[in-house]
């Protein structure tokens, strides 16, 4: 919010200072009218199904670099045919001549670690079909989880010997009444011997098995040690002097949770959920496929929340501690993170991240909508306070048009992606397996790729940096009812998620705003909002080092389950005059035991009982939408008082981000259409603007003027997009001449 100011001083202000231009370093400004190599993309580099030679290597280098204009490497070895060996002395040679080369024209390498993908095994078994690391560490394979049950008519005595594998638990529940009895502790020498009470009871083992799937048990930090051993330290080994300059990152790709059939497991989970919860977790095991009863959704919560803790900690994380001590950072992107129900896929989408310096995702063909997580990704950066965010882009998508190609680079950028690495340019571009092939041979792309490397290189020469994200809009991720609803060997199958969750519409929701409503906005984490946040007056504050966001509305999305901790914080936030959207189901769980009143009461407390507003003495309004689309989103918006970061005048709105690098604001618009667009969008603050384009590097004064709404500066931009382009706005904040001002002692 704004306090008034008299007209007549913002007046004096603006027109007593004399114009200057936006100030921007000189470096920046050379630097975006001819971006220096640092800056250009870095493409995947398949090492395909052929003889890899060092004539061959010298010749793609430099081409590439000369000709496409690219900036580097991830070395990807890939298909049956490839040649030399994986991790052979020969092999090693060529990747040293292609460092040597690399550092020799100014290029960076990304330490691609695998053959093929997924990452982990040391031999995919899309490549060669023999891993590396099975071999050597058969026992620190990929393990799942298991479920044998019989139903057992009672009084009785039961009698059994226990499946193979490691025993997490075993529990008999009561079909009718729901009871539940841990008689884990019934067995002996791997048999058990248990008195069933009346009634008809589900006896079920759980068992953790070896899966057989070759890679590293993801959620066993050891595990993932040992395949770190076998190719990052090999590479440092080999070529440390290399580390921190010509290599600056290490990259994964694929690893998943849906190995297992979905139900990827430890056998160390008991003891280790143990010591973070405190009770034992053995009674809770049935929530992992059925109804327990009113105890369902917390104890899903709990053991799903863990998982992915363990999965989050047990491989990006171990990961990233190795490449921070040797100097480099780690990214790397999951499978399937389009998913809308990530509990079996990734466990937790946005907690993946948590631990890694650059969080990363795959835009990939197949029908598989990767732009609507893009803003789950670059949300994890903002919430953990991380500068980069990567996707892997074009992959297996076809030869598709430049349109396309800045259309998905275009997208990316505007919702806080700021690497792009292209898929990509192969070795032997006679045998391509997934189309593009995006180099210098191409008849396709051959022309276009210096312009279009150098238009993505301005992009980074803006956007690379530690500038704070800003936006108004926060949309609680739902994870909690994601784990809550979730169940093992559900009717989608593993690949697709396991079980549809009706009342998660946060994707939806995120789409609505920026593409609907035009407004940016950034998913928030439930530990982050519990843990990190702090209400102040009526902001939601996240008072990070780099991302310090200060949130006007909070965007509840569909619910079921909710964590207590999280909505006491949206209370007061509400209470203290905050702005609060549902969008869809209000949630009546708690995603902890005991809270579910709790929850009903505070829900009740804000929303009442009808779609509508309630407000409260301190101005804090809650908002139910009678549906989701971009008119009653947009209206909720409007009806919270207050001016907000970025707003259009007309119906036609452009992606956009907005940063803030050493004081400048940032903008960048972009029109991902097909018909042009003549707009007006309102800038809150009152700055002096000017027009960067990234298309050409050209730096222009920007067409604006200076407004008063709602008592709050504005700065009124004319943007004028064609289909298929963008633009950068940069200011400063306009402030009284320092030297005309009286000196104050305080």
């Amino acid at each position: 919010m704004c306090e008034q100011m008299d007209k007549r001083v913002l007046w004096f202000l603006w027109f007593s200072i004399p114009w200057s231009g936006v100030t921007a370093r000189a470096d920046m400004r050379s630097d975006f009218a001819d971006p220096p190599i640092k800056y250009r993309p870095r493409s995947l580099w398949f090492w395909n199904n052929t003889e890899v030679t060092a004539v061959g290597i010298h010749e793609q280098m430099e081409k590439s670099c000369d000709l496409s204009k690219y900036g580097g490497f991830g070395i990807l070895p890939f298909g049956k045919g490839f040649r030399p060996e994986y991790l052979g002395e020969e092999y090693f040679a060529l990747y040293g001549q292609a460092l040597a080369e690399a550092r020799q024209r100014g290029m960076t390498m990304s330490l691609y670690d695998e053959y093929g993908f997924p990452s982990g095994s040391a031999g995919a078994p899309n490549s060669r079909e023999v891993s590396l690391f099975a071999r050597k560490y058969p026992e620190a394979t990929l393990k799942r989880l298991d479920k044998h049950e019989e139903a057992v008519a009672g009084p009785a005595v039961y009698e059994k010997a226990v499946p193979a594998g490691t025993l997490m638990s075993a529990v008999a529940m009561n079909t009718a009444t729901l009871e539940r009895v841990d008689i884990t502790g019934q067995v002996r020498d791997h048999r058990i011997g248990w008195q069933v009470p009346s009634g008809t009871w589900k006896i079920m083992f759980f068992t953790c098995v070896k899966d057989g799937y070759p890679c590293c048990d993801y959620l066993d930090p050891e595990a993932v040690d040992k395949f770190i051993g076998m190719t990052h330290q090999a590479y440092y080994d080999r070529f440390k002097d290399y580390f921190g300059t010509t290599i600056d990152s290490a990259f994964y790709d694929e690893p998943t949770l849906y190995r297992g059939e979905g139900r990827t497991w430890t056998d160390q989970f008991n003891e280790k959920f143990e010591r973070r919860h405190g009770f034992d977790p053995r009674p809770y095991y049935p929530a992992l496929w059925y109804d327990i009863g009113p105890q369902t959704e917390a104890a899903r919560n709990y053991l799903f929340g863990f998982r992915a803790e363990l999965y989050a900690s047990g491989f990006p994380r171990r990961i990233q501690d190795w490449c921070g001590r040797h100097g480099i950072a780690a990214t790397g992107h999951q499978d399937q993170e389009e998913v809308v129900n990530p509990v079996s896929v990734s466990g937790d989408l946005m907690k993946c991240f948590q631990y890694q310096a650059i969080p990363g995702v795959d835009k990939i063909g197949g029908d598989r909508p990767a732009e609507r997580v893009y803003k789950i990704i670059s949300s994890s950066a903002y919430n953990w306070d991380k500068t980069l965010v990567m996707s892997e882009t074009y992959g297996a998508m076809g030869d598709l048009s430049w349109d396309s190609m800045y259309a998905v680079a275009m997208e990316q950028y505007t919702k806080g992606i700021n690497i792009l690495i292209p898929h990509a340019v192969w070795y032997d571009d006679t045998h391509v397996t997934f189309k593009p092939e995006l180099s210098y041979r191409s008849p396709i792309y051959a022309k276009g790729l210096p312009e279009f490397n150098t238009y993505i290189a301005r992009l980074n020469v803006l956007l690379q940096n530690d500038g704070r994200h800003v936006c108004d809009i926060a949309v609680l991720y739902p994870i909690a009812t994601l784990q809550g609803s979730h169940h093992l060997d559900g009717p989608l199958g593993f690949y697709q998620g396991g079980v549809d969750v009706p009342e998660a519409d946060y994707l939806d929701v995120g789409e609505v705003l920026i593409a609907g409503a035009g407004r940016d906005y950034a998913f928030l984490h439930p530990e982050v909002l519990d843990e990190a946040c702090k209400v102040q007056g009526d902001e939601l504050v996240l008072p990070n080092r780099i991302h310090a966001e200060r949130f006007k509305v909070l965007v509840l999305p569909g619910h079921k389950t909710i964590r207590w901790s999280s909505l006491k914080k949206i209370a007061e936030f509400y209470e203290g005059g905050g702005k609060v959207i549902a969008t869809g189901r209000l949630p009546n769980k708690s995603a902890e035991f005991g809270h579910d009143r709790d929850v009903t009461r505070t829900i009740e407390a804000m929303f009442g009982t009808q779609v509508g507003v309630t407000k409260n003495a301190n101005g804090g309004m809650a908002s139910r939408l009678k549906a989701l689309n971009a008119a009653t989103l947009r209206e909720a918006l409007d009806i919270a008082p207050g001016v907000y970061d970025v707003e259009y005048e007309s119906q036609d709105v452009l992606r956009y981000i907005h940063k803030v690098n050493d004081g400048t604001h940032v903008y960048l618009f972009a029109n991902i259409g097909g018909k042009p667009i003549d707009t007006h969008a309102k800038l809150r603050g009152r700055m002096e603007l000017e027009a960067w384009d990234p298309h050409t590097g050209q730096i222009v004064p920007a067409e604006s003027t200076p407004e008063v709404e709602a008592g709050c500066d504005v700065t009124k931009v004319r943007l004028t997009v064609p289909p298929t382009k963008s633009i950068f706005i940069l200011g400063k904040d306009i402030k009284p001449n320092a030297a005309s001002q009286p000196q104050r002692n305080y």
